[in-house]
Order: structure tokens, then C-alpha cells, then sequence
């Protein structure tokens, strides 16, 4: 799946510390675009995006584990009632383990997200050992939708095409590339030949 990935963070500081893409963004692209609009929120408070978010025409909204542990069904339900899928992410040091009641929820989650970098700056080294979340999550969950983000490109998709990733976030590695459509040729093409083999 190849997915226009939007980094919502919140200007505070409190979960980290830059803005990148806020809903007038998400509005504006929406004009152009029926692309899916996957909005990954690095924020302490999603459950105040998710309306802004809604009817900016985000298609999916990704809130972090960490920071909803008294309130992930509400927000579950929340992101549900206004027509987006809801996702649920985790950074490096956070056990797997505490997203499984999300996604075994009778209202679950639709996707996981495995950050394979701390979140909040681009252009970071790729973590390899978080790829044991991920194996972790497609033996559970065969079906589910998994995504990765952080450090993704030529050298590292195939460990996380082949951990069972399926959704890929890439920024750095295409922004950056000399022909980034080469580049998410390679991406798409790791992971489409990893599920065929699985």
C-alpha cells in the first residue's frame, strides 16, 4: 500500500517537540487528491484532532498507544463515527504486547504502526531491532494492516518487507533521492514480492 503519510505533531512540545503537517494542509491536499490521507498524530491530546482532522479529509488517523491508555476506545470510536480508519503506533521502547488489546477490541484498530525510529525528527537511523514487533504482530494478526516508519528506504525495506510490514512510510529516502519514483519502485516492489512468498 503506498500511502501519503502526514506527520501532525503538536506545537507544544509535549509529545514532540516540531510541527510538520496540521489539518489546513491536509485540506488543501484533499482538493487535489483522492489519495488515502494516512495523518500519524505525535501528539498528547488526539482526541482534540480528530474532528479538524475529519473534515479536512484525512482518510486515516494513527494516535500513539502511549499517550491514550485511559481513553483508546473513545478514540477508537471517535475516529470511526467521522469516516476515517483508526490506527494505533508505538515508539521503539514501548512493548507490543500493549497494543494487542486495541487491536482485539471489539470496536479494534484497523492498522498498527512500529516506529522504527525515535519519533519527531526525519532522516534517522533505521532501528533493526524493532523488527521483532513487527514479526510479532503479523504472526498474531495475519491479516492485519502493519506499517513502519522511520529509516525506511533501498537498504532497509527488505527487513521490514520481510517481517511482515506492509504499509511503508518513506520520506528522507524519496524526498531525497535523485529519482525518488525509482526509489518507491523499489519500496512497492519489496514488499509486493514479501507477501507473495509468505
Amino acid at each position: 500500500m503506498l500511502l501519503l503519510n502526514c506527520n501532525v505533531l503538536h506545537v507544544n512540545g509535549h509529545f514532540v517537540p516540531n510541527l510538520t503537517i496540521g489539518a489546513p494542509v491536509i485540506e488543501s491536499l484533499r482538493k487535489h487528491t483522492k489519495a488515502y490521507l494516512d495523518c500519524h498524530l505525535m501528539v498528547t491530546n488526539p482526541l482534540d484532532y480528530v474532528e479538524p482532522l475529519a473534515k479536512a479529509g484525512a482518510s486515516g488517523f494513527t494516535f500513539h498507544v502511549e499517550v491514550s491508555k485511559d481513553n483508546w476506545q473513545q478514540l477508537i470510536q471517535e475516529i470511526k463515527s467521522k469516516g476515517m480508519k483508526a490506527g494505533v503506533a508505538l515508539k521503539p521502547g514501548t512493548p507490543i504486547e500493549e497494543v494487542y488489546a486495541l487491536v482485539e477490541s471489539e470496536n479494534p484498530v484497523e492498522m498498527v504502526l512500529v516506529m522504527t525510529v525515535e519519533p519527531g525528527f526525519g532522516g534517522q537511523k533505521f532501528m533493526t531491532e524493532t523488527m521483532d514487533k513487527v514479526r510479532k504482530l503479523r504472526q498474531k494478526y495475519p491479516s492485519l494492516d502493519i506499517e513502519v516508519d522511520g529509516g525506511l528506504g533501498p537498504s532497509t525495506i527488505d527487513a521490514a518487507a520481510s517481517a511482515g510490514a506492509n504499509c511503508i512510510v518513506a520520506g528522507s529516502s524519496v524526498f531525497g533521492a535523485p529519482e525518488p519514483s525509482e526509489v518507491i519502485s523499489v519500496l512497492r516492489k519489496s514488499v509486493e514480492e514479501a507477501q507473495l512468498n509468505s
